[in-house]
């Protein structure tokens, strides 16, 4: 349960951290005809689909796939820094409710951190994940009918003015930190609830 209630805590507020795109026509930059071209099909791996998800369907359904990927991959590289921020023992000076203050937090390991986290704290994180998810969502026309991919909130940073190219390779960055990303938090989280899962984390306090 406490897995999963980290993994849902930190959906959604992805989407306010993250580069904007640059306005590249989205014919060229998401088709299955042009995998090669696409953001983030980099060396070693280029072009790398051995299930074949990009011909799975439509141009909108490649949409999706990509949103998808940048909105889990900001959420795992956003899930990694905490992680290891907590285990660290860093902390927010004061409490964090009456009777919980962060010193205490930071002592625990992340995921039973978490679960100290009173219900009417995890409500209000709950409230603001979605508020941001709707906000993203709902705003002009949808990644699947042509319109922009997941963007910056907060702060809004203007990226149009950036040359194409150097936008790809800023694009391809992103997706490869954030696939790592995922790597990492996957075993993260395998380390510290299935002792001997990841052995290079086997006897880390942080696990």
């Amino acid at each position: 349960m406490k897995v999963a209630a980290a993994f849902i805590a930190l959906a959604g507020l992805v989407s306010a951290f993250a580069p904007a795109q640059n306005n590249v026509n989205r014919g060229t930059a998401l088709s299955a005809n042009n995998l090669e071209d696409m953001p983030g099909s980099t060396m070693p791996f280029k072009g790398f689909d051995p299930l074949g998800l990009a011909t799975l369907g439509s141009e909108s359904t490649l949409a999706w796939f990509r949103a998808a990927e940048l909105k889990h991959s900001r959420v795992a590289m956003l899930a990694t820094t905490g992680y290891i921020v907590q285990a660290a023992g860093y902390h927010f000076p004061g409490m964090l409710s009456s009777d919980v203050s962060f010193e205490t937090l930071s002592a625990m390991k992340p995921l039973d951190a978490w679960d100290s986290v009173p219900d009417l704290g995890k409500a209000q994180i709950f409230f603001t994940i979605f508020f941001a998810e709707v906000v993203t969502e709902a705003r002009g026309t949808h990644y699947t009918k042509g319109g922009e991919l997941p963007t910056i909130v907060f702060p809004p940073i203007d990226f149009s003015k950036v040359d194409a190219e150097k936008m790809k390779v800023k694009q391809s960055r992103e997706l490869n930190n954030g696939r790592l990303a995922m790597i990492s938090i996957m075993s993260f989280i395998a380390a510290a609830n299935i002792e001997g899962s990841v052995p290079l984390l086997t006897g880390n306090p942080m696990f």
